[in-house]
């Protein structure tokens, strides 16, 4: 499908085409056409410039580390959109993304420093 005929399927909501890129991570990366990590990153950002909900991160997250992410890279998101979405939204999403990486960084900052 060309740039053109994607993006009149998206304005016009095709209903189907819609359909078909929600039901499947497979479906989504081919109808993007990015490699499955910048598609994974991709995701990451659109969380974090959403605020979204701590548990929305855990299968973004999973599907990343699938797709050959690092750890890293998943950090880096954070400083990549912070000049787009501002620091407010990057303070509120990094101990959510932490937690989906199996780091609480809430807990960490009460324990006492040597």
């Amino acid at each position: 499908m060309d740039t053109e005929e994607t993006l009149r399927k998206l304005t016009i909501r095709d209903d189907d085409y819609v359909a078909s890129i929600l039901s499947h991570d497979r479906e989504s990366i081919a109808a993007s056409t990015l490699e499955p990590k910048t598609h994974a990153l991709v995701r990451i950002g659109a969380l974090v410039t959403i605020d979204a909900a701590p548990a929305s991160y855990l299968a973004t997250i999973e599907a990343a580390l699938r797709y050959g992410v690092t750890q890293h890279e998943i950090v880096g998101v954070l400083i990549a959109v912070m000049p787009s979405i501002g620091s407010a939204r990057v303070v509120s999403a990094a101990p959510k993304l932490g937690l989906a990486l199996g780091y609480d960084v809430n807990d960490a900052l009460e324990q006492p420093s040597d």
